[in-house]
């Protein structure tokens, strides 16, 4: 019943449609009651009662009545697709704002095969339920209860008769319904780890080509697959016990009307013209009991989706933004990092970190590999939420910032670069829409790109692939970082973003950076000591922690950890004091 509730909550705009559709349905299945009656008084009083003259003005009523019976049913046949499909749009495009809204923790968790599945699959199978399900479950209980009615009204006792496989029916159905639900469930989550499967392929189908584990990848997705098919059989398994045991009990009307129907036609109790009325009926009877299975599997399978659905419209974003937006200057005057900590589901990554950042200042971040890096500019866009500290823009605690008004003033290049599936004048341009093509060639010589975008075939408008297959490594970040610039951020956040181009680019992008952040605050994460020797403060992370901090001068004069990874850079190999040998 909730998810019945929930529907109906989601047709709310189209109730009206829904009321004219169902108003429709009620009408054909009262007009299937035409022709049997009057097949009827055909028999009992033109055949039998020699009253010729009538045989024509009945045959029009059953001809006419078809006719409008065929047309209203089209009709509304036609309205309830219109409206499911008005339905599953406003729910996608519902459903898709929501993934918007939630935070990269959210997808962490979740596998992009079950979001799909819940987008694909499972929208379908509400479509479904919308456009078919519906009106056949009203169609049938209507046309079964009308035409019980007509049957109790031209003969109760023949009527009795044929009710009597009834409870028996019910008893069976209700069984289905009680034993068929979970297997749709089973369905619907294999369905979700298969589509995992062929995405995860997908994505990283060179990694898997590169270490020759095509036949590891086929393994894993047959057994997933055989999963699936075996998941299916069972639930085939049980509605193939249940079906035919209500077809055969719908089949034993016809074997009561004839009989019971036989029996009172000799005594006299029932016409000729009555039984053959009753015997037009037996499809009205039969048919809902027959479908009975097939709606019931319909509205399992919908109930199995919908919960799906319903579950992840109703997962509330963990980090929240205040509606209103504040009066701010154009530049971020100051940033800090107060007593900050941060951890993962799997445990801690920072640990009461605290810095100042003011307008027109580089930052430099360096540390081995799972330092915190990433995660430490992470917190400033709030991906995340810190678990102690603050992080204050201008003063102001970000939690109080309009979420989306922190991060226009800001632009990342991720240390994992994504590119659309689009031109490269699109890509550069993703952050400003409307910036002009002047805007866009600018931005891609001060990120070093403008040369090798111009040797392309269709230079601008060349069409990358997805993720920007096709392209280098040191291609992809440069474009990332024309699309950064193109912003034209008060903030701007590297990560790692030089680590793919030759030493001699890394150097003409960093003049152009000097030049173009004077008035900007900017963060530098690296690996190699001379893409941030220059800012304004290092801070050194291992494990989580700020270890050491300052200019690059002072760093060097304390021979500590910092002096040691410079040294290991120019070659001057020996270990650091924690250890590491590089980072």
């Amino acid at each position: 019943m909730h998810s019945l509730r929930w529907i109906w909550g989601n047709m709310r705009p189209y109730r009206k449609r829904l009321a004219l559709g169902l108003l429709l349905v009620l009408a054909v299945a009262g007009m299937n009651l035409i022709n049997p009656y009057v097949a009827g008084k055909i028999v009992d009083r033109v055949i039998y009662g020699h009253q010729n003259g009538l045989l024509w003005q009945l045959l029009v009523i059953m001809i006419g009545s078809t006719l409008i019976r065929t047309g209203v049913r089209y009709g509304y046949q036609m309205l309830f697709e219109n409206l499911s499909q008005n339905v599953i749009f406003s729910m996608r495009e519902k459903l898709y704002d929501h993934l918007n809204q939630l935070e990269p923790g959210f997808y962490d968790r979740t596998k992009t095969g079950d979001i799909m599945a819940r987008m694909t699959s499972d929208l379908e199978a509400v479509r479904h339920f919308t456009a078919w399900t519906i009106y056949m479950v009203v169609e049938n209980l209507s046309i079964l209860l009308f035409a019980l009615c007509f049957m109790f009204y031209i003969h109760p006792p023949l009527a009795m008769a044929m009710l009597a496989v009834t409870p028996i029916i019910g008893f069976f159905a209700y069984r289905l319904t009680k034993d068929v639900r979970p297997t749709f469930s089973a369905i619907r989550n294999q369905f979700a780890r298969l589509n995992s499967v062929v995405q995860e392929n997908i994505s990283g189908n060179r990694v898997v080509k590169a270490f020759a584990k095509e036949e590891y990848e086929i393994e894993k997705f047959s057994a997933e697959n055989k999963a699936f098919k075996e998941k299916n059989l069972m639930s085939s398994r049980v509605w193939g016990k249940y079906l035919p045991i209500l077809d055969s009990l719908a089949g034993v009307l016809t074997v009561i009307m004839t009989f019971a129907g036989g029996i009172m036609v000799i005594r006299g109790s029932l016409s000729i013209g009555e039984l053959v009325t009753f015997n037009s009926l037996i499809w009205a009877l039969n048919n809902p009991m027959r479908l009975a299975g097939w709606l019931i599997n319909d509205i399992q399978r919908f109930i199995a989706s919908a919960e799906k659905v319903e579950e992840l419209l109703v997962t509330e974003p963990q980090i929240k933004s205040i509606i209103d937006e504040r009066e701010v200057q154009t530049s971020t005057t100051i940033l800090e990092f107060d007593h900050v900590d941060f951890s993962y589901e799997d445990g801690p990554v920072l640990c009461d970190i605290t810095f100042e950042a003011h307008a027109g200042q580089t930052i430099g971040i360096i540390g081995p590999t799972g330092a915190g890096k990433s995660t430490l500019v992470n917190l400033l866009g709030r991906f995340y939420e810190v678990d102690d500290g603050e992080i204050r823009v201008d003063g102001i605690n970000i939690k109080d910032w309009n979420i989306h008004q922190l991060r226009e003033k800001m632009a990342m290049v991720m240390q994992d670069i994504f590119l659309f599936s689009d031109t490269i004048e699109g890509n550069i341009a993703y952050g400003n829409p409307d910036a002009p093509m002047e805007a866009v060639y600018a931005a891609a010589k001060q990120a070093e790109a403008s040369r090798f975008i111009e040797s392309l075939p269709d230079g601008y408008d060349t069409v990358v692939g997805e993720r920007g297959v096709g392209l280098s490594g040191g291609q992809k970040q440069r474009i990332a970082l024309a699309r950064a610039l193109l912003r034209d951020p008060s903030l701007l956040i590297l990560d790692d973003t030089t680590s793919s181009v030759d030493m001699e680019t890394e150097f003409k992008i960093q003049e152009t950076l000097r030049s173009i952040l004077k008035d900007k605050t900017c963060f530098i994460i690296a690996h190699r000591i001379s893409s941030v020797k220059d800012a304004d403060l290092i801070l050194v992370m291992h494990e989580g922690c700020i270890i050491e901090r300052g200019k690059h001068a002072d760093l060097m004069e304390r021979k500590g950890y910092y002096w040691h990874v410079y040294n290991n850079q120019l070659g001057n190999f020996e270990r650091t004091p924690l250890g590491e040998e590089v980072i």
